[in-house]
């Protein structure tokens, strides 16, 4: 599906702090729209699911559609409550999850 999602955090968190975490998931966003040079629809193929977790619990959710572009970019603000794992996953068509993990402990 992808290479390695790219996730930028801030370089210094302390606790209390709202961060914003940015990400990048480079996929091609296949809408099922398109024909291909034979007149044949091009299968849809989206990702069509994010979500964040951090210290297991929920904190961000995004349901995608094929208005989407390709490589599609989220940011969002987490506010930081002390040391926890940050999980991001990516779920496509195909049944294909990607899943990132970071480890955020704040100073």
């Amino acid at each position: 599906m992808s290479t390695k999602p790219r996730v930028k955090l801030p370089d210094t968190i302390k606790t209390g702090d709202v961060i914003e975490i940015r990400t990048l998931f480079e996929h091609i966003m296949e809408t099922g729209n398109r024909r291909n040079r034979e007149g044949a629809f091009i299968p849809r193929h989206i990702v069509h699911t994010f979500t964040a977790t951090f210290a297991d619990q929920p904190v961000f959710r995004a349901d995608l559609n094929s208005g989407i572009s390709a490589n599609p970019f989220l940011a969002f603000h987490l506010r930081v409550t002390g040391p926890g794992e940050l999980v991001l996953t990516w779920t496509d068509d195909s049944g294909v999850v990607t899943v990132d993990k970071h480890t955020i402990t704040p100073t």
